[in-house]
């Protein structure tokens, strides 16, 4: 949920404003029965979730009409689906279809796209034109990067940006709350009436099935090392640590290929199951410590170089507390990072935690929860300005799609990644070129997964959409330039995904 941490008096103000804004017609089909309604198929949720210089993903999904399934939606219902698309909207020549031929989640995908071109498209299922994804509590438009179509039933418009200037030299998966061992999604407040949503009965847990897909995906598209920043954990029992530990570790080694951070699920607990952990540095037992930090005491924090690119890896929830108050770093910790910051501020850096510096611009309440210490925050801020290699800040935590600017440090793109564990469930990838970056986000692509991420879309009686996905492409899709010739591109055939390694340290 939004910083995973959502109160009681959170819900009380956001549901002020959410009984004053309608539900999306297209969340909620039908009040009643979760059964067909003949073989009459309306489709929903457009979305045009990634968009590089040449490519551009649109998903939706497809239901009987009239139905409920129990959550406020359609019974899902298999479909044909497709793309109609070109650069004028009355002569949409070219079609493109999905992965699956006849599916309720609908997954295609354009190709061959021309940079800084427009585009103009139109999704259907059953000869129906399919509707965007609607924002009723804040402005933000989920199927393009111009507002054309949106006053009707399309066609809708993107333009594809320019490339980063440049050579490739190497592409970096960033993901964060895959919370292993979770078995309900969207518990809010303790509130009974904002019901959790569970796995479908039979169907594999679907914390795992998110996290295979996304490791098979991050593969397929050429990641050469994987960040994960926090949250790895539902609640850092032993036994899911390891299975997030198994998964991950189907991309590369630990420390070599991907590398986590901790977050407020991952740190430690009092009673049985953690009994036989270490004891934690604030409190009760440290299973995260163990299972991904073991030689390193009391430090769950580094610095890595990857092919000259220096990434620093902070732990910030580095105190004591139950998880539900704002991230902070230990006194010793954040010595340790300003010293790290202040060493070589030219080098190209990235920085990834679990919580983000900077929260802004949200659907539901902004609580101190919700990121890292004000205080602290401010600090690392100021020390950002005075750094001009640092480029990118990758946070998680809120569980949504944001990307923000600070005035304090312009250069530095602070960039919220939504869950992996739930809709829309996916990743980013973080493609570094010789004079910029490309930043897009995926969603996770294997059936399993398409089903479960359009099954959570539905947390918060249909509203989270508004809040997860991103409320414009730009949220979710980014290049920038920035100087990063001093990096050296990855050597193919090097290991487990074909690069030269680094060095970890500590100090």
């Amino acid at each position: 949920m939004p910083g995973c941490d959502f109160t009681r008096r959170d819900l009380l103000r956001w549901s002020a404003v959410a009984a004053a804004a309608p539900v999306a017609a297209t969340a909620f089909h039908g009040v009643a029965s979760a059964a067909t309604s003949g073989d009459d198929i309306s489709p929903a949720n457009l979305e045009l979730v990634t968009l590089t210089e040449d490519r551009a993903i649109i998903t939706w999904y497809t239901g009987y009409t009239g139905t409920n399934d129990g959550l406020g939606r359609m019974v899902p219902a298999p479909a044909d689906g497709e793309v109609r698309w070109g650069t004028h909207p009355a002569r949409l020549n070219r079609v493109a279809t999905g992965l699956s031929s006849h599916t309720p989640y609908h997954y295609v995908e354009l190709t061959g796209l021309e940079p800084g071109r427009t585009y103009y498209y139109q999704a259907t299922s059953r000869g129906k034109p399919v509707p965007p994804t609607a924002f009723t509590l804040i402005s933000g438009n989920a199927v393009g990067t111009s507002d054309y179509g949106l006053d009707g039933t399309g066609p809708y418009s993107f333009t594809t940006p320019e490339p980063p200037p440049g050579r490739h030299l190497f592409t970096i998966a960033l993901c964060n709350d895959i919370h292993m061992g979770e078995t309900q999604a969207g518990l809010v407040g303790g509130q009974p009436q904002y019901i959790g949503i569970q796995q479908e009965p039979g169907l594999p847990p679907y914390p795992e099935v998110m996290l295979e897909s996304l490791v098979r995906d991050v593969t397929a598209l050429g990641a050469d090392y994987l960040l994960a920043a926090g949250d790895i954990s539902a609640e850092a029992v032993p036994v899911d640590l390891s299975k997030a530990h198994q998964l991950l570790g189907r991309f590369g080694g630990y420390q070599d290929d991907y590398f986590v951070t901790r977050g407020n699920h991952d740190r430690a607990h009092l009673g049985d199951p953690y009994a036989n952990c270490r004891a934690g540095q604030w409190q009760g037992n440290d299973c995260f410590a163990d299972r991904f930090f073991p030689a390193q005491g009391e430090r769950t924090y580094f610095t890595r170089t990857l092919n000259g690119l220096r990434v620093i890896g902070i732990d910030s929830y580095d105190k004591p507390g139950n998880g539900g108050d704002a991230g902070a770093l230990s006194p010793d910790q954040l010595a340790w990072f300003r010293d790290q910051l202040h060493r070589d501020q030219d080098r190209p850096t990235i920085v990834f935690g679990h919580h983000p510096l900077i929260v802004q611009d949200s659907a539901f309440p902004i609580s101190p929860s919700n990121s890292l210490d004000a205080t602290q925050a401010a600090t690392i801020l100021q020390d950002y300005s005075r750094m001009p290699g640092l480029f990118l800040h990758h946070a998680g935590h809120t569980h949504r799609n944001k990307r923000t600017i600070s005035l304090v440090a312009p250069h530095v793109t602070h960039q919220e990644i939504a869950a992996a564990k739930e809709y829309p469930g996916g990743f980013s990838l973080l493609r570094l070129h010789t004079g910029g970056y490309a930043l897009n986000f995926y969603k996770s692509r294997s059936e399993l997964a398409r089903r479960w991420s359009e099954r959570s879309r539905m947390e918060i009686l249909g509203y989270w959409p508004q809040f997860a996905l991103g409320a414009s492409v730009a949220d979710r899709n980014t290049v920038v330039r920035h100087d990063l010739s001093g990096l050296r591109p990855v050597r193919r055939g090097h290991g487990s995904h074909g690069h030269d390694g680094g060095q970890l340290s500590l100090v």
